[in-house]
């Protein structure tokens, strides 16, 4: 069985690496924006990025001061699980007191803080059934610099690529500065209102730089992102070539009456980290 206690300490563990060291792909994404910027104070930035993200992980402390909303994504496989949900708050609660993690998780209507990270349906867990022998955690702490620019728009098929593209883009110009660009995209097309937006979610785990299978959704997502970055917004908003680092796309089946478009905004900090759980028999 996999215990209530390994699901904890196996939480805790993502949380501190997440929130302590980011992944290469997203590293790499910066060193070679910094590369084509010929702006000087977009290189400035981004050189200011890359320094903060090696201090963070030589002072093993939290590289931003926003440590996020902890967005929970569980692969569930053959296996016999005790008290998930629980093992995964208590994982939350020890990381917020022992890392520490910024207590982000108030009320939304008495704005009383939980001081504990979790709160009523937080956090958010989606839940995939897999036909393996393994249990799966990812952790997505979500800031709300970016979190409070994402989009949806129940689009009508008529609108079809094109109007994907350009809500896409015109969602990510509003939102300028605001996100700490350079950002990574999220974007989910298809299923429902709730369904797009968290497609879009998932998409942010997928690796910067790596294009999707099918051949249609790749091109638009490089045509989406030279698009964004024919902005000149730049990192941190200060102008230069690089708004967004890459954009990244799922898709699901919908209603033909419908097309749903969600855009879930990341800053530069694209934060997450995965961990499998054995079951010991």
């Amino acid at each position: 069985m996999i215990t209530q206690d390994m699901i904890k300490d196996a939480v805790y563990e993502l949380y501190k690496k997440a929130a302590i060291v980011l992944g290469n792909d997203v590293k790499k994404a910066l060193e070679d924006a910094l590369k084509v910027e010929d702006n000087e104070l977009a290189r400035l930035n981004i050189e200011a990025i890359l320094k903060n993200i090696k201090l963070a992980e030589e002072k093993q402390i939290p590289m931003c001061q926003d440590t996020g909303l902890p967005v929970i994504f569980v692969k569930l496989g053959n296996v016999e699980v005790e008290n998930l949900r629980a093992g995964i708050e208590e994982g939350i609660e020890k990381a917020t007191k022992e890392i520490p993690i910024r207590p982000n998780i108030v009320d939304p209507i008495t704005r009383e803080n939980t001081n504990i990270n979790v709160g009523d349906y937080i956090p958010p867990i989606d839940i995939e059934l897999i036909d393996e022998d393994y249990l799966e955690i990812t952790i997505l702490p979500k800031g709300f610099g970016s979190e409070n620019n994402n989009a949806m728009k129940m689009a009508l098929p008529a609108e079809g690529i094109e109007g994907i593209k350009d809500f896409v883009v015109e969602s990510v110009l509003k939102a300028k500065g605001k996100p700490c660009p350079p950002t990574v995209i999220g974007v989910g097309i298809g299923g429902t209102s709730d369904l797009c937006l968290k497609l879009g979610k998932k998409a942010l785990l997928g690796e910067v730089g790596k294009r999707n299978p099918d051949p249609e959704i790749a091109k638009l997502e490089l045509e989406i992102l030279e698009e964004i970055n024919k902005s000149g917004i730049g990192p941190m908003g200060l102008g230069g070539k690089t708004t967004t680092l890459d954009v990244k796309i799922l898709k699901a089946h919908t209603h033909t009456a419908g097309l749903p478009v969600g855009v879930c905004v990341q800053c530069w900090a694209d934060r997450h980290a995965t961990t499998k759980i054995y079951d010991k028999k």
